[in-house]
């Protein structure tokens, strides 16, 4: 006797319904849907790290004393920034390249340029001490990021509610298929939103006057948020009576 097989209800969700499979267990039929879901969460992070990039630039027609004078210019720089707890100094991108005649022809000097990369967590110890490198050095810029602990923290908190979502989501979805339970079969866990350093123009002239000048009130810094999320995809199967 031939048995027409069942087949399960197409149901059209937001989340996506990707196949109806049949299975058996015992000697009664059971059918599964699987459906992709997807569940983000989002929280608005501080940019907790403040980068400073200063650079020493000279040139001279003579490459060995060019060399020597940006060489002093930047020991000296590294020296004083050592003295400012909790600052990572390293050294940035250093190059030198001649400097030729109208007719681009003749060698006539060198043009070196050298970079000092500083970071800090302390915004206004960092301050102040860009205040007093711009005495000698030259901005390049400022720059607002996330600090790795902060980062990996506020992943983790995210990470618990993704799956919490997916969860809850999951739930919805079997209902609307009328389902007496479903297994997760896969789920990928991402994080996205955090940025880049943030760019800033400097206040090189206010940070340079307020080194100069015990006085002068150095320059607040605010350096923003920016929204991060937790995104968990997944499928699932849901038994279907």
């Amino acid at each position: 006797m031939h048995i027409p097989r069942r087949g399960a209800a197409a149901v059209a969700l937001s989340c996506g319904l990707l196949a109806s499979l049949p299975a058996l267990a015992a000697d009664e039929p059971r059918y599964y849907n699987q459906v992709s879901l997807r569940a983000e969460v989002s929280k608005e992070v501080a940019r907790d790290l403040m980068v400073v990039t200063l650079y020493s630039e000279a040139q001279n027609s003579d490459p060995g004393k060019l060399a020597k004078e940006i060489t002093e210019a930047m020991n000296k720089a590294v020296q004083q920034a050592r003295q400012v707890k909790d600052v990572k100094i390293s050294q940035g991108s250093r190059n030198s390249y001649p400097i030729y005649d109208t007719k681009g022809q003749k060698i006539t000097g060198w043009r070196e340029r050298a970079e000092l990369r500083l970071e800090s967590a302390d915004f206004p110890a960092l301050s102040k001490l860009t205040g007093e490198l711009l005495q000698d050095l030259k901005m390049g810029g400022m720059d607002f990021s996330i600090a790795p602990a902060t980062r990996k923290s506020s992943e983790d908190a995210l990470l618990k509610d993704a799956v919490a979502a997916f969860k809850a989501r999951a739930q919805l979805a079997t209902e609307a298929l009328g389902g007496k339970g479903y297994k997760v079969v896969s789920l990928n866990l991402n994080s996205s939103g955090y940025p880049r350093p943030y760019l800033r123009n400097a206040p090189m002239a206010m940070m340079a006057k307020g080194a100069a000048d015990e006085a002068a009130p150095a320059p607040d810094i605010e350096a923003g948020t920016s929204e991060v999320s937790m995104s968990a995809d997944g499928l699932i199967e849901v038994q279907v009576p």
